[in-house]
């Protein structure tokens, strides 16, 4: 008796919280069907494997893989409603191997006593680690469950490969403009579940503004709407109640997780591309997100040879001086180096050319294995060398008018005639280039 008491008392409280408002706006406008779904078209739009496979109820096991807020948690709710199945959710942070034989358990008694099927929904199934992802293996493979994991990591580095070959990817997108705006109307509108009640109003400008700075993060924008309507003073909801809401903006990055790698290549991309303003950019979405500076310095230094190389050979003593005065001064006066090496790279003439020279002698000593060192080239040292023929006719280059032999080579004799380093005509390698043109015509 004491337990229903309490259940009741518990019941009775979270409905008085629901009616009273303590549920988040953002948790009350979740939608209940398919139709209230808003974005994801190429997934859930008439035709789309997902939605026939909802419609014929042969949901196969996900990932649901998407930046925050796009509505990985409600689909799979959505998912269990239309295949009738018991909706079950645990989280990666928190769940135990213990807690997942409970389950498991009571899925299996739920399928053979109920004839129900169990919809298990992971929550950051990318922090399970290898041996707990394999906990699932089982138990997908024979039905017990129907496994929808969430991440906002990209699962082809995040989840190990049995997993994932037995459960089908979905790339969830962040929400366009126009599906956001329809979610906040809907939320002022809704009597129900939302502000309807209220009367409130939301001007044209802080609608605009409430679209663009939740960038695309349904959960992010109806939660700004309900903290700008509790500071609006009137009916009207402006820009400075929704400038109030949103504070400062919420930049979105996992220094670990798929959105590091996008950031860091749009940073390597806008300096390979000689954009200055984007390489800038860039750069300062990742140091106010919290990445460690001494990895964009090494980004930084990478780039200097493997993208500018040649054609600008003080680069990497630019960004080595940079990499060295951070590392005294630390910041914030460390942002100083880091945007003149990071200006520099972008700015400074480019070539690859150092790059490919490395790849191209790497395929041929794979493809020709150990060529012998030619015996002129070898050291003439002692007696025994000099009687196999080492060091003879070798030409010491200085003895010769430029420190140049005409007509000599000194690759091995089965690679004679091979290219390897093509310089460009950019930057200091147009030198480089005119000389080594002169220098190949004399051989």
């Amino acid at each position: 008796m004491k337990s229903r008491t309490t259940t009741d008392a518990r019941s009775l409280f979270a409905a008085v919280a629901q009616e009273g408002g303590a549920v988040p706006l953002a948790e009350r406008m979740r939608p209940r069907t398919l139709a209230e779904y808003m974005g994801q078209t190429p997934v859930l739009g008439e035709g789309a494997w997902l939605r026939r496979a909802i419609e014929s109820d042969r949901v196969p096991s996900l990932i649901l893989w998407g930046p925050p807020g796009v509505g990985k948690t409600t689909l799979a709710r959505l998912l269990a409603a239309h295949t009738r199945s018991e909706f079950v959710a645990i989280s990666a942070v928190l769940s135990t191997i213990a807690e997942f034989r409970e389950l498991t358990a009571a899925a299996r008694e739920r399928r053979d006593y109920q004839g129900r099927r169990t919809l298990l929904f992971v929550d950051e199934i990318h922090r399970f680690n290898k041996a707990q992802q394999d906990a699932f293996l089982p138990h997908v493979e024979s039905g017990l469950l129907t496994l929808v994991g969430a991440t906002t990591e990209n699962p082809s580095f995040a989840l190990n490969h049995a997993l994932l070959s037995r459960a089908r990817v979905v790339r969830l997108s962040a929400l366009e403009p126009e599906a956001v705006r329809a979610l906040l109307l809907r939320a002022l509108d809704d009597a129900e579940r939302g502000l309807g009640g209220e009367g409130l109003v939301l001007a044209e400008e802080a609608c605009a503004l409430l679209v663009e700075r939740s960038a695309g993060d349904a959960r992010r924008a109806l939660s700004a709407l309900e903290l700008a309507a509790q500071a609006a003073q009137t009916t009207e909801i402006g820009v400075s109640d929704v400038e109030t809401a949103l504070g400062d903006l919420f930049l979105h990055y996992d220094k670990k997780g798929d959105e590091h790698y996008g950031v860091t290549s749009a940073f390597i991309k806008s300096m390979r591309g000689s954009d200055p303003d984007a390489s800038m950019y860039w750069m300062m979405r990742m140091l106010e997100a919290g990445e460690d500076p001494l990895f964009v310095l090494r980004r930084m230094l990478i780039f200097a040879s493997e993208d500018v190389g040649l054609a600008d050979s003080r680069a990497l003593l630019v960004v080595q001086a940079a990499d060295e005065t951070f590392r005294r001064l630390g910041m914030p006066e460390g942002m100083y180096p880091l945007a003149h090496a990071c200006l520099y790279l972008a700015t400074a003439p480019k070539s690859n050319a150092a790059n490919l020279a490395w790849h191209r002698a790497k395929e041929l000593v794979n493809a020709h294995g150990a060529l012998d060192v030619p015996a002129k080239l070898r050291p003439a040292s002692n007696a025994s060398s000099k009687a196999l023929g080492h060091g003879a006719d070798y030409k010491y280059a200085h003895d010769f008018e430029g420190a140049v032999v005409a007509g000599e080579t000194y690759l091995p004799e089965a690679l004679v005639g091979q290219t390897i380093y093509g310089p460009t005509a950019r930057g200091e390698e147009l030198r480089i280039k005119e000389r080594l043109e002169k220098l190949r015509v004399k051989e």
